[in-house]
């Protein structure tokens, strides 16, 4: 099939090299971006483990009036 162009050359066409080093600029964007928000999403997660687990130990007051605490019932459990 025939085209009506003489030459499918444009002046902005990209080279291999070129549109090889935006696929590689983008997947490293991509990556960084991921890990940022993965760093983000643990940081929390971690922060509300680390929150519950100290109020059931204690170390913390309850909140909301929801005492979480095991250790008191296991000393005076222990004591008795």
């Amino acid at each position: 099939m025939s085209h009506r162009f003489e030459k499918l050359d444009p002046p902005h066409c990209l080279t291999k090299e070129e549109a090889q080093y935006m696929i590689d600029k983008a997947i490293t964007r991509h990556n960084r971006n991921a890990s940022l928000i993965s760093i983000w999403l643990g940081s929390i997660v971690f922060a509300g483990f680390l929150d519950g687990m100290l109020r059931m130990v204690g170390k913390i007051p309850p909140f909301a009036g929801i005492d979480i605490n095991i250790i008191k019932p296991i000393v005076d459990q222990l004591s008795v």
